[in-house]
């Protein structure tokens, strides 16, 4: 129903916001993460949004950027996970992390969120692994490789396995786009190689 608000930040809290447009101030909540990459309060702002509806509730959740909105879209699909603890999971790790933890199926990553179990990360992994692209977490290097060892003819799933895998082995802050996107394919290569 509704994809985003845009208009004047006028509060701003670790766990939500509130911002004015058009006459009507929205009470959005917000992931702890999304809280700390929004303006200072008085300036205008743009938020994804998921509007919760039930029978005793009504709620605005709000998303910095749309790969945060389609994770917390994908997480309601688990069996157990509610808007809540979807925030609470996105308050603990980024979009990017979390899918590199599930691609590797890292357990120690996923139970180390806060407010997350070990039967809830096993749900999560076996109702999404496999299901998230490198797109969903806004790294388009890594959904460019992807894309190259499919049209090579490697299995996709198998190349995001072998693009993350290999990602959490390089340092890429040290290197320019351009060396990074050759050592990660590089080394996807090499991990599909063996497999």
């Amino acid at each position: 129903m509704f994809h985003s608000i845009k208009g004047k930040l006028t509060e701003k809290r670790e766990d939500g916001m509130c911002i004015l447009t058009g006459g009507i101030e929205w009470d959005i909540t917000v992931s702890r993460n999304t809280s700390i990459q929004l303006p200072e309060t008085g300036n205008d702002c743009r938020i994804f949004v998921y509007l919760y509806h039930r029978e005793d509730k009504l709620a605005l959740f709000g998303f910095h950027t749309i790969q945060e909105k389609r994770l917390f879209l994908n997480l309601l699909k688990v069996e157990g996970i509610g808007p809540s603890l979807g925030i609470k999971i996105l308050s603990g790790i980024t979009p990017a992390q979390f899918i590199k933890a599930l691609e590797i199926q890292d357990m120690e990553v996923l139970t180390g969120i806060p407010g997350l179990g070990k039967k809830t990360a096993q749900k999560i992994i076996l109702t999404l692994a496999g299901k998230l692209s490198m797109e969903e977490s806004g790294n388009k290097v890594h959904a460019d490789i992807i894309k190259a060892l499919t049209g090579m003819g490697f299995d996709a799933q198998q190349a995001r396995k072998a693009v993350t895998a290999a990602a959490s082995e390089i340092d890429e802050a040290s290197l320019n786009k351009e060396e990074y996107e050759k050592k990660l394919l590089k080394a996807a290569l090499t991990r599909l190689g063996k497999s």
